[in-house]
C-alpha cells in the first residue's frame, strides 16, 4: 500500500485506504501472513472489513 494511506488491523490482516489510478477511493484488505499473498480491493470499507474478518489462510 502507498505510504500515507490509512490502515487498520484485523488479526493478521490489514485494511488500508488508497486512491486508484482514476482517483477513486478504494479499500484494500491484505493478509500479512508469510507465504499467503491474499489481497483484494473493495469500494467500501465495510466490505474490506468483512473480507478481512472472514479470510482463512491456506498456509498455516
Amino acid at each position: 500500500m502507498p505510504s500515507g494511506s490509512r490502515r487498520a488491523r484485523v488479526r493478521r490482516r490489514e485494511i488500508g485506504t488508497h486512491r486508484d489510478r482514476h482517483g477513486h477511493t478504494k479499500h484494500a484488505a491484505v493478509c500479512t501472513s508469510d507465504r499467503c499473498g491474499w489481497s483484494s480491493d473493495y469500494s467500501s470499507q465495510s466490505a474490506a472489513q468483512l473480507a478481512a474478518r472472514t479470510h482463512r489462510c491456506k498456509v498455516r
